[in-house]
């Protein structure tokens, strides 16, 4: 930093640019000011004076009012807005993944209505039907998100590796992932198993 009366006297205020075999000289008086403030609240009061007091000695809009705040802010907005777009796509495979889930479970339930007959003439109550298939449907769901937690580390690991990209990992994010995918199959795997259970055990084996 230095005093604006010593840059006028050893640098002065005309720049020359020279380009293509010409020169070109512009008058500046100033290149930069910069206002700092000790709160965020003074930044929101004194932003809009300042810009006044250019408009009224600039009509001619020869400046630039930068402010970090805004900038934040508005990188703040943009991170929503990706964080929302990628949380609809998130909820999208979920709903298709456990749509897959729960035709699979019919599927199986169809083809094992024979053993689910013999099983209910056996003494196996409709609640223990449920819970069968329901263990098969978070077991089928938990692989499927261990195997996606796998990646999921993986990845980001390789890329902080491979490039000069810094990726974060936190635990708690592998935890709700796993979780997820659990609850996934609960909530998928309910109406397979509630099928499964309401069989008739006479009809169910019947069943070829």
């Amino acid at each position: 930093y230095v005093p604006l009366s010593t840059t006028k006297s050893r640098f002065g205020e005309t720049i020359f640019k020279r380009s293509a075999g010409s020169y070109e000289a512009e008058k500046v008086q100033l290149h930069q000011v910069t206002v700092q403030f000790n709160t965020v609240d003074d930044v929101e009061v004194a932003v809009p004076m300042i810009r006044t007091l250019f408009k009224r000695f600039h009509p001619k809009t020869d400046y630039e009012v930068i402010v970090p705040l805004e900038l934040l802010r508005q990188a703040e907005a943009t991170k929503r807005i990706f964080n929302i777009v990628l949380g609809s796509i998130a909820a999208i495979s979920l709903v298709v993944g456990g749509i897959g889930i729960m035709n699979i479970m019919l599927a199986t339930v169809t083809e094992r209505t024979r053993e689910i007959g013999i099983r209910r003439a056996l003494g196996a109550k409709k609640q223990d039907i449920t819970t069968q298939f329901l263990v098969e449907t978070v077991v089928l769901s938990v692989g499927g998100g261990l195997i996606g937690v796998v990646v999921g580390v993986v990845v980001p690991l390789l890329v902080s590796k491979l490039t000069d990209m810094k990726t974060i990992i936190t635990p708690w994010s592998v935890l709700i992932a796993f979780g997820i995918s659990g609850a996934v199959g609960i909530v998928f795997g309910l109406y397979p198993a509630s099928r499964a259970a309401s069989l008739d055990p006479i009809e169910a084996m019947r069943h070829e």
